[in-house]
């Protein structure tokens, strides 16, 4: 070693203090015996280097240098890009490292930031995120799948849900699977700042999508939504996703649908929840989840199906809703109170109370879709029915829900007699 860099220096001085023999030392670093005695003299008189005292070329232009950084506060830092600015708008003869050098030493690095260690405990909280699994090969097509990826954050127990697409339908939908799946529900979802989970802005500042948050006070959760570009917040389920690419990859196989590949994974995720170990209780993530799913809230009885748009609407006099420039009926005595109106997948499902009380066909051609049975039934304390239909009504009712081709020339005839 011809000269000693910094490293070095550090190692014998270190070395030194640990009453190591001169001679020693000089044989680990590969030097003589009178550079380790040099050394030694210049650190015990407090000597540095005469190079650091020396005026640095950049400093005729430190000020450039100030106002550049200054301008590009919100910038990535591209000292390649400062140095061009340099030589094309000040006349800068020197090199980059001769920046790179001033920059150390004008605008040192802010002291590094800890991380704090949480643990949760069991039940608190689940990590969700999306892993994009391109040209499997699904049904003899090769097609670009994702799945969702819901894990406990204390047990390390988790769920993969497998979808076609990520719109607000798919997100409830997954969620709804892999809370199946966990046995029940977190406190709390800790989520990505996908548009399906916050709509405007991010973190803990973000706007709940109403769809979501909705759901996810049928399901009795709190949506804990990350702080911007901080993957490590939810680690836990970046770890499984990235550990999913290695060990359960489903691109190297054929599948016939999607049931099959989902079989396969559910077995996939025992498989490695038993093999595993979860480095709180010292036991099998398997049977660390055994013991966290007693604290899981309970699934509802019935699962709320999923939904990509939700309002609140206040029912008419004449016991309509109006939703997606359509409207709607609902039972009588519910006028003039307010509800909520879901859409659904295929479906327009109306509740109060959190109780479904009418559902509907979803995307009709009608712009008037009424269910007659919703004007019947006994008055309540601040709603009396509307006055029931007379036989002229009853007798166009009947017309209407008998077939065409069974109506007989009779029915027209009493049709025709009702109405004289």
């Amino acid at each position: 070693m011809s000269k000693l860099n910094l490293e070095a220096r550090m190692t014998i001085q270190t070395l030194v203090r640990q009453q190591l023999a001169q001679r020693e030392i000089a044989r680990l670093l590969g030097v003589t015996e009178g550079a380790v005695r040099y050394q030694i003299r210049r650190m015990t008189e407090g000597k540095v280097d005469g190079r650091s005292n020396q005026p640095m070329r950049a400093d005729a232009v430190g000020e450039a240098i100030a106002h550049w950084r200054e301008q590009n506060a919100d910038a990535p830092l591209n000292l390649c890009a400062l140095h061009d600015w340099l030589v094309s708008e000040h006349d800068y003869r020197g090199s980059l490292r001769s920046v790179q050098r001033y920059w150390r030493r004008a605008f040192p690095a802010p002291a590094l930031r800890a991380r704090r260690r949480v643990e949760t405990p069991p039940g608190a909280q689940a990590q969700v995120d999306w892993a994009h699994f391109p040209r499997v090969i699904v049904g003899g097509e090769r097609t670009d799948l994702l799945a969702l990826h819901m894990v406990l954050s204390h047990s390390r127990h988790e769920a993969v849900i497998w979808s076609l697409g990520k719109d607000q339908l798919a997100w409830l939908d997954c969620h709804t699977q892999a809370f199946q799946r966990l046995g029940g529900v977190t406190a709390t979802v800790r989520v990505d700042n996908e548009k399906t989970a916050v709509v405007r802005g991010a973190g803990a500042w973000g706007t709940i999508n109403t769809s979501y948050r909705r759901y996810a006070a049928v399901m009795r959760f709190h949506v804990d939504a990350c702080a911007p570009r901080q993957p490590q917040a939810k680690g836990k389920v970046e770890r499984q996703v990235r550990a999913q690419r290695q060990r359960a990859d489903p691109s190297a196989l054929c599948w016939t649908d999607l049931g099959e590949l989902q079989a396969w994974s559910d077995e996939q995720c025992e498989r490695a929840s038993r093999r595993r170990r979860c480095p709180i209780t010292g036991q099998s993530v398997w049977d660390s989840w055994q013991d966290e799913r007693r604290l899981l809230t309970p699934l509802p009885e019935t699962l709320p199906e999923p939904f990509d748009l939700v309002h609140t609407r206040r029912v008419g006099m004449d016991g309509l809703v109006n939703f997606e420039a359509r409207q709607y009926s609902v039972p009588f005595a519910y006028i003039a109170r307010a509800v909520e109106v879901r859409g659904c997948a295929r479906t327009v499902q109306i509740l109060a109370n959190n109780a479904i009380i009418a559902s509907h066909p979803r995307h009709t051609a009608a712009r008037l879709v009424i269910d007659p049975r919703h004007y019947d039934g006994l008055p309540t304390d601040r709603v009396v029915p509307p006055p029931p239909l007379g036989r002229m009504g009853r007798r166009l009712q009947e017309l209407a829900e008998e077939p065409v081709v069974h109506r007989s020339i009779d029915l027209y005839a009493r049709l025709l007699e009702v109405a004289r």
